[in-house]
């Protein structure tokens, strides 16, 4: 099957940049698909194979009006649908190479939403003029590779020429990367951690390693709990070690580390084994201490680096993150189980530590069990978090989970 290379670009004001990319891609001895995603024309450089009307069709918006209003924002917004539509549909039929994307801040957020679609491992380059901003909310989970263009992506010049050549010669380079022959594993292990809770993930990893699994381990920041959801529902994995949820006590509480309200989903709608624990919801992150919101300046908090603030969660706020996190999991249709560690949730979470507070524990616990259905089992440990026995138990559980289903092949020890 023909693979290609596809440029995404506003080929009606950047025309002579992208005829310039796609004969650098073309000399390498790669094939070229181009889309046009500027409203207001086209270019006679080189030949267009997906036009700005076939792009706003995808997302079901008629090009002439958008042509018409002249509303930026707007417009923007429907040729990023459309764009992500329409590479999906490439992408799906196997055409998709590698993706590539030149712009300034317009042309930059909708190659970004184009790309959102692609799988991971499929190359994914922009140069781009604003790529040493926080694109973080742009790029999303995606394994996307940001350039910064130097000068303006508008017109042929000294500086921009050899960048094109580089990036060019880069995603050539990289769609060409041939995957790395490993041993075949006994199953892909997705593990959330922090901080708080890398021994007990240490451990886990460890004696999953030993048992033939690959494990892959996610930082709960935000972006790690974002990126191990997408990657979950791509099918990536055949099981989550979730041991680390802090993510939720942020989305509930607008800390920094918010994975939005999608996760803890991805492996339910999967329907793969998951073990999850409530690590790590005794806290919320927060930045610098003067960041802290006026609402919380009273509470008891904790300043685990210079520009990270901890805020201990309070009774109330452990009882309804107990009931969002078996809401969460109660839709599942694959195995899952909570698994309560019974003297600590967090490194700070125990016996003469500063968050060691029980009785906001046993609101979390018991919320959790009160609303847990049937069929999500959760079991209590007399242990730690971060107590090896703990970890043994997360790990027996999760391995009898997927040896039950027959969803990888069977444990090898």
């Amino acid at each position: 099957m023909d693979q290609y290379i596809l440029l995404v670009g506003c080929f009606d004001t950047k025309g002579e940049v992208f005829a310039y990319l796609r004969k650098a891609i073309l000399a390498q001895g790669e094939r070229v698909l181009t889309i046009n995603t500027g409203i207001m024309g086209t270019t006679p450089d080189f030949p267009v194979d997906y036009e700005a009307s076939l792009v706003a069709q995808k997302a079901n918006h008629p090009l002439t009006e958008l042509q018409k209003n002249r509303d930026r924002g707007h417009a923007i917004e429907v040729m990023s649908r459309g764009a992500a539509v329409l590479v999906r549909e490439l992408a799906e039929a196997g055409k998709v190479k590698a993706v590539m994307g030149m712009g300034g801040g317009g042309g930059t957020f909708i190659a970004l939403a184009a790309m959102q679609s692609v799988p991971f491992g499929i190359p994914k380059l922009c140069l781009s003029t604003v790529a040493a901003k926080d694109l973080s909310r742009q790029a999303g989970s995606k394994d996307i590779t940001l350039m910064p263009s130097i000068v303006d992506v508008a017109g042929l010049n000294s500086i921009i020429a050899p960048l094109i050549d580089q990036a060019a010669a880069a995603v050539c380079a990289m769609a060409n990367v041939k995957a790395t022959a490993t041993h075949k594993p006994a199953g892909r292990i997705a593990i959330s951690m922090f901080g708080n809770t890398t021994a007990c993930v240490d451990q886990c990893t460890a004696l999953l390693q030993e048992q033939g699994y690959e494990v892959f381990a996610f930082h709960a920041n935000g972006v790690g709990g974002k990126t191990m959801e997408a990657l979950i529902a791509e099918g990536c994995f055949d099981a989550v070690l979730d041991v680390t949820t802090t993510e939720l006590a942020d989305d509930l509480c607008g800390g920094i580390c918010s994975a939005g309200p999608d996760r803890l989903m991805a492996a339910a709608k999967q329907g793969i084994p998951q073990v999850v624990v409530p690590g790590c919801l005794d806290m919320v992150n927060f930045g610098h201490p003067d960041a802290v919101p006026d609402q919380y300046k009273n509470r008891m908090l904790y300043s685990w680096a210079p520009d990270v603030t901890l805020m201990r969660t309070d009774e109330a706020e452990n009882n309804e993150l107990g009931k969002r996190l078996a809401r969460k999991l109660n839709p599942s249709t694959g195995p899952v189980r909570v698994v309560l560690p019974l003297n600590g949730i967090s490194q700070m979470d125990a016996a003469g530590g500063l968050f060691h507070q029980p009785s906001c524990n046993t609101a979390l616990f018991d919320a959790i069990k009160d609303h847990a259905s049937e069929r999500v089992p959760v079991i209590e440990s007399a242990a730690h978090i971060n107590d090896p026995a703990f970890a043994s138990l997360l790990v027996g559980s999760l391995v009898a989970m997927l040896q039950q289903t027959n969803s990888t092949i069977p444990n090898k020890s």
